[in-house]
């Protein structure tokens, strides 16, 4: 085995699980205390990427096929939190908060 690209494969996966542990910590401090956090604003530049809305009602299904009627941040896996809270933290926006009622383009059904 060619010790350098031993090297390489080591750091590149340390690098990775030290991203993904802040990630996964950011998560989890959000989740302990969402009052501390803050909610997502859709001009946020990360919102407006993935095309989010604080009232799913209001996607329109001609400029976001991926829509369906019916979707929905509370309806989502992404969201994380307690059931009932009308915002709640979200796998995909780390460290914010969203409307349970809301939607964007990183919906996936919950499981």
């Amino acid at each position: 085995m060619n010790p350098s690209c031993s090297r390489r494969v080591l750091l590149k996966g340390l690098v990775a699980a030290a991203g993904a542990g802040a990630v996964a910590g950011t998560v989890r401090a959000v989740v302990a205390a969402p009052e501390a956090a803050a909610r997502l604003d859709p001009r946020d530049p990360a919102a407006v990427a993935l095309g989010y809305v604080t009232d799913a009602a209001s996607v329109d299904p001609k400029k976001e096929p991926s829509y369906l009627a019916g979707h929905s941040c509370a309806n989502c896996m992404q969201l994380q939190g307690t059931a009932g809270e009308p915002y709640r933290p979200c796998g995909a926006f780390a460290g914010k908060l969203v409307d349970v009622k809301g939607w964007c383009r990183a919906w996936t059904p919950e499981m």
